[in-house]
């Protein structure tokens, strides 16, 4: 594996509460960073319910004169005693202007973390803002658009899908991945409609997201919950997909979920 980039076209389809749901069970030691160039850590806010204050994140990364990668174990801030950590993205979208020279390097150095035996996943947030991390979609391993499945939501996806497709901006292996599939397109109709593959489909479960959009109780027997089951599943697809890349089988490899 290596990395892992997620963002959206519009709207809310719940960028944040998939990459850290991803994060936190994923099956080894995973880095997650929110590169949203709205501003405001979704994690420290709400999975940690404001609680745990802000230290450093990106910023301090693109103001420091020390090397990107020598400084990334510093400043990655540990999620629980899970095995994921995280680094906060700006705090505010007036700071994301300041990060376009560092999404160059850090992606270097969020590449060699593979050898190191960490994956990445980044929260990319929403696509087009002034700042936002284009080298990061156009340089991951996979870049995924997060779509859920109702016309407003299609068609703002639509016009980045077709644009991805040709060539700008140029992602290496894009693709899409799902929230509340069935309601009302299935994912080979969305598919169809973008003309890009869907790699995972995540279930709509508003109660078991709330646990990660707003750090409320986890309810009992929460690794059975639709949400958590769902996202493993997205795990197990996104492995195949970027193996699939890999092996040089192509974009044209579909998951089960189509």
């Amino acid at each position: 594996m290596a990395v892992i980039a997620l963002c959206s076209a519009s709207g809310s389809p719940g960028v944040t509460t998939t990459a850290l749901g991803i994060a936190l069970l994923w099956p080894r030691p995973v880095l997650l960073v929110e590169a949203d160039a709205t501003g405001g850590s979704g994690i420290l806010a709400g999975y940690f319910r404001g609680i745990k204050s802000y230290d450093r994140g990106l910023v301090e990364l693109a103001l420091s004169a020390d090397d990107v990668a020598d400084l990334l174990p510093r400043i990655a801030q540990p999620i629980g005693s899970s095995t994921a950590a995280f680094i906060p993205g700006p705090r505010a979208h007036t700071q994301a202007p300041a990060l376009t020279g560092l999404w160059g390097p850090l992606m270097t150095a969020l590449q060699d973390l593979e050898a190191t035996g960490q994956d990445v996943i980044v929260d990319c947030g929403r696509l087009g803002l002034v700042g936002w991390p284009e080298p990061v979609l156009a340089e991951s391993d996979l870049s995924l658009i997060l779509c859920r499945t109702h016309l407003p939501a299609i068609a703002a996806t639509r016009s980045w899908a077709e644009a991805v497709q040709r060539g700008h901006p140029a992602w290496a292996n894009p693709g899409v991945m799902l929230v509340g599939e069935g309601q009302p397109y299935s994912a080979r109709e969305v598919s169809n409609v973008l003309g890009l593959p869907v790699h995972a489909v995540v279930t709509d479960d508003p109660e078991s997201a709330a646990v990660l959009h707003r750090g409320v109780r986890i309810p009992d027997r929460f690794d059975r919950r639709p949400l958590v089951r769902s996202l493993q599943a997205a795990i197990s697809a996104i492995h195949a997909a970027v193996n699939a890349r890999r092996n040089g089988l192509g974009a044209e490899v579909l998951s089960d979920v189509q």
